[in-house]
């Protein structure tokens, strides 16, 4: 198959877990970046609830060890030295990018199309999920390597506290990004045959 840019991106984005502190492109770069994506990516009933926070420097190190002495409270210590390898790889990187759901814009939507109120969470959690998708690929683009990470609710307090987020913004992922210090490991394809239909022969 013939691919363009677009495609060449999509298939270039893998999970990378190797990643050091250097600057593919300038941290202003990755800012106007993700002001584009929040802006364009789409929302259902263009609400718009899709938040982010992105942090450099001082706060990415912040962060990341918020997230180590969490769980130092409640992994084994026997346990706990793989863990602290890990965390220490995403407190290495150049960034991290945090994803967040607006709970008012979300809460209030519901409210004024009642019909649908069972939905606009789910429909949240789908456009943010296509915004996380979008910035993986914009920071592939970049030259940076990243993963997405998952340590809430376990942290939501405390990343609130400390990063003055509004209180109505619900913590979803974390993507750890940075310049890529070794290759990502080979990635596995379910057979096309299995997952895709192309509709039914008459």
């Amino acid at each position: 198959m013939e691919k363009n840019g677009f495609l060449e991106v999509i298939g270039r984005r893998r999970s990378c877990y190797s990643l050091g502190g250097g600057a593919c492109a300038p941290d202003r770069k990755v800012e106007e970046t993700l002001r584009f994506l929040i802006r364009n990516v789409p929302s259902s009933f263009n609400s718009q609830s899709q938040r982010m926070a992105v942090l450099f420097g001082e706060s990415q190190q912040k962060l990341w060890s918020i997230v180590m002495e969490t769980l130092r409270r409640i992994v084994p210590p026997e346990k706990f030295a793989r863990t602290e390898k890990k965390i220490d790889g995403f407190a290495a990187a150049r960034g991290t990018v945090l994803y967040f759901d607006d709970g008012s814009v979300t809460g209030e939507m519901a409210k004024k199309f009642p019909l649908y109120a069972a939905n606009f969470p789910v429909w949240a959690e789908q456009a943010n999920g296509m915004l996380q998708f979008a910035v993986w690929c914009a920071l592939e683009e970049l030259g940076f390597g990243a993963s997405l990470q998952h340590y809430n609710p376990l942290i939501d307090d405390e990343v609130k506290r400390t990063f003055n987020i509004p209180s109505d913004w619900r913590l979803i992922a974390q993507m750890p990004f940075g310049a890529l210090t070794a290759p990502p490991g080979p990635k596995t394809f379910v057979d096309a045959e299995r997952v895709l239909s192309f509709g039914a022969e008459i």
